[in-house]
């Protein structure tokens, strides 16, 4: 692997955050990996979160003031984001490659090494439940 040291915690941390298509916190992938690794403390899942995401093989998703959510699936790709669950899908195909791109970024001095596109709905287990309620 690319980053730092290889060890067998990194390589089951980084096998089940691709395996998972949720957008896992690092709370929810501690769980995940204790089911192989029962050990593993919280921190080396941070802590190898935060070296996967430098060496650019892990994205964080979310917004400031949200809990950070991990992405390991890589490739050209928006997400969307549910403002009362917190639930976050892939966007199908490349994310809008023009979004923001009035050459204002240039104009500051700025080389673009990544455009994000990033939406903010309900999903429909919440539109559901809303509508259940009747809220």
């Amino acid at each position: 692997m690319p980053w730092e040291r290889t060890t067998k915690q990194r390589t089951v941390i980084l096998e089940e955050l691709r395996e998972m298509r949720s957008h896992p916190t690092a709370d929810e992938l501690h769980e995940r990996v204790r089911l192989r690794l029962p050990r593993i403390s919280l921190g080396t899942v941070y802590r190898t979160l935060e070296s996967l995401e430098r060496a650019g093989m892990v994205r964080v998703v979310g917004h400031p003031g949200s809990q950070r959510r991990f992405d390991a699936t890589g490739g050209d790709h928006g997400h969307i984001r549910c403002i009362r669950c917190g639930r976050v899908d892939d966007l199908a195909g490349p994310a809008d490659a023009r979004a923001g791109d009035d050459g204002a970024v240039e104009r500051l001095g700025y080389v673009v090494l990544e455009r994000r596109v990033d939406f903010v709905g309900i999903c429909p287990a919440c539109r559901e439940k809303e509508e259940r309620d009747g809220s």
